[in-house]
């Protein structure tokens, strides 16, 4: 199975390249998340529910990890070069994945993870609580001289909050 050349360097679609067999590999993401103290924290996940099946009737079957969920929004962020939002918690449950351009975030626990396109992020980091210096959540900006471009997939409720890597 080939994939695009967007996505081969950093999905890591690894054992994903036969046919009818069982994936080897994962998809990786970044979750940030919010533990029973009021801490925001950052984990290194992955995906790995991988079924090999069709998507629609008539279409050729591939690798798909369907997370379900409720209700959801996608939106399309554009953040220009030099933009920071100073801490602030996600406003929903949602996955963030750079379409171009790089950005960071920065999680109260001092993790700071720069992402660029196809990297993916969850961002679960609802219900902090603010820490001595009155942060809360994340903090979050551009890296270079480019905008960085975002998808975001908003979801009305994280099924796994307060824990790490939920999704699989």
């Amino acid at each position: 199975m080939n994939f695009s050349p967007f996505f081969r360097p950093r999905l890591g679609f690894l054992g994903f390249h036969r046919r009818n067999h069982a994936p080897q590999g994962t998809v990786p993401y970044w979750h940030v998340w919010t533990d029973e103290n009021g801490v925001s924290h950052q984990n290194r996940c992955e995906l790995s529910a991988f079924e090999y099946r069709s998507i629609s009737e008539g279409a050729a079957p591939s690798w798909i990890d369907k997370q379900v969920t409720p209700s959801t929004s996608v939106l399309v962020v554009v953040q220009p070069v030099g933009w920071v939002g100073e801490w602030h918690e996600n406003p929903k449950p949602q996955w963030i994945i750079p379409l171009s351009g790089r950005w960071f975030v920065e999680t109260m626990d001092g993790k700071r993870v720069e992402m660029g396109p196809g990297e993916v992020s969850f961002g679960g980091d609802q219900n902090t609580k603010p820490d001595a210096q009155g942060r809360r959540g994340h903090r979050s900006g551009t890296v270079g001289n480019q905008p960085s471009i975002n998808l975001i997939v908003q979801l009305d409720k994280d099924p796994y909050a307060g824990q790490p890597c939920g999704f699989k």
